[in-house]
């Protein structure tokens, strides 16, 4: 048996049957599988990934274990763990596998030290917490580390300010930024998941609440998309005159926080910084008013605050706990402020996340080729690799697209040509 830290490995049946279903609609990760376990381009490699443990999570340590890598997985979020695919992982797969869910912040960096123990070659992260481990703690062992990938906007936030700092100590590449990942996985996976977390939570009609979201990048367009379909009269909330004005064209309210906090029936944060939502900000909420967070960490939030300004705090359901303010208010702050849609129900659908794996798979042979020639910074996923996934997306699909003619390609390279 591999080493491991889950929670109970007689639930790996269930989390096999689990991964199962889910790589039903995975095909373009499939279809790299294949390849990678005849041509094995990771064979040797040592690679930890820091990933929300799910039954996605798990074709894609399919995928590079069938490419050869030796690989120690541990969880990005204290919540998102999906506990029988991580006894799964580790019976059935052979896969350390470092995560539980609902561990404590101390657990989770001894979980991420835990996979660090592999020495690894290679870093895969949602989010950044490996890399900046790495960076603070085990020095020691940067020198072995090639390269590595994120996947999230906020690690890649992260690691860009490293390199802007000379911080940085090894290339990576910002799979997030991806057309095939935050145009479809941040947009159409964080619309459907977030929605999804927030009805498991609290069973809570969305049709005709005020549904205020924070921040219109792509996971916030997602957001609002979805909470509009179900009826609800949506208010984005926003620092950049760009993303403000986008919103107001797609037919959205666009206001100051301070101007929605008190007409808002549901509150959700999806900017990637701190205190989105302050101190000042939960007096002025309705009495009942439902508070969570779909950005990666669960500072978007001043919980802190919220519980100091408390008088009464009581857990009303799975996830949603109620603090009462000294006025009398009752505020709702759903897991713990953490990604609402890994907290209360299971990510995005495999649909989507297929399209996102592959770029963390098809990146991981990228680097180990090219990872001698790549400086110290944050690089762009490869157009290639980009209109590859897509490809092979659209084949699965069903779906045909025209090609240029070879007139066509000459006009697009000339200048001689107008009207």
């Amino acid at each position: 048996m591999v080493k491991h830290d889950v929670k109970d490995l007689a639930l790996a049946r269930k989390g096999k049957l689990r991964i199962e279903w889910a790589a039903q609609e995975m095909p373009v990760l499939k279809s790299i599988t294949d390849r990678f376990r005849k041509e094995k381009p990771l064979k040797g490699k040592r690679l930890v990934a820091c990933l929300h443990v799910t039954t996605e999570t798990a074709s894609l340590m399919e995928t590079l274990k069938a490419g050869g890598a030796e690989i120690s997985l541990c969880a990005s979020n204290p919540l998102s763990t999906q506990d029988d695919v991580a006894a799964s992982l580790v019976k059935h797969s052979g896969i350390s596998v470092f995560a539980i869910k609902g561990e404590d912040t101390k657990t989770y960096y001894k979980h991420i030290k835990d996979a660090l123990a592999l020495r690894p070659q290679i870093t895969m992260d949602d989010g950044a917490d490996v890399v900046s481990t790495l960076h603070k703690e085990r020095r020691d062992l940067l020198k072995g580390v090639i390269g590595g990938t994120e996947e999230t906007t906020t690690g890649v936030i992260r690691l860009k300010a490293m390199a802007a700092d000379g911080a940085l100590a090894y290339p990576i590449v910002a799979v997030n930024d991806a057309y095939t990942k935050h145009l479809f996985d941040n947009r159409y996976g964080t619309g459907q998941s977030t929605t999804d977390g927030i009805i498991r939570a609290t069973n809570r009609l969305i049709a005709g609440a005020v549904f205020v979201v924070c921040g219109y990048g792509w996971c916030g367009r997602g957001t609002a998309m979805r909470a509009k379909g179900h009826g609800a009269r949506v208010i984005i909330t926003e620092v950049d005159p760009l993303r403000a004005l986008e919103a107001t064209m797609d037919g959205y309210e666009v206001m100051p926080f301070a101007e929605a906090a008190g007409i808002g029936d549901i509150f959700v944060t999806a900017t990637g910084d701190i205190n989105v939502i302050s101190k000042n900000c939960f007096p002025l909420m309705k009495d009942g008013a439902i508070v969570c967070n779909t950005g990666h960490f669960n500072v978007e939030i001043d919980i802190k605050s919220l519980r100091k300004m408390s008088k009464a705090r009581r857990a009303m359901r799975d996830y949603v706990e109620e603090y009462t303010l000294r006025s009398k208010k009752r505020i709702y702050l759903l897991g713990e402020g953490r990604l609402i849609n890994l907290a209360a129900a299971e990510g995005h659908p495999s649909a989507v996340m297929d399209m996102s794996f592959a770029n963390q798979a098809l990146c991981a042979e990228y680097m180990v080729r090219n990872a001698r020639k790549l400086e110290k910074r944050v690089y762009s996923v490869p157009e290639k690799i980009d209109k590859e996934i897509a490809r092979l997306k659209l084949k699965a699909m069903g779906i045909r697209i025209d090609t240029l003619t070879p007139e066509q390609r000459k006009y697009l390279k000339s200048w001689e040509m107008g009207t």
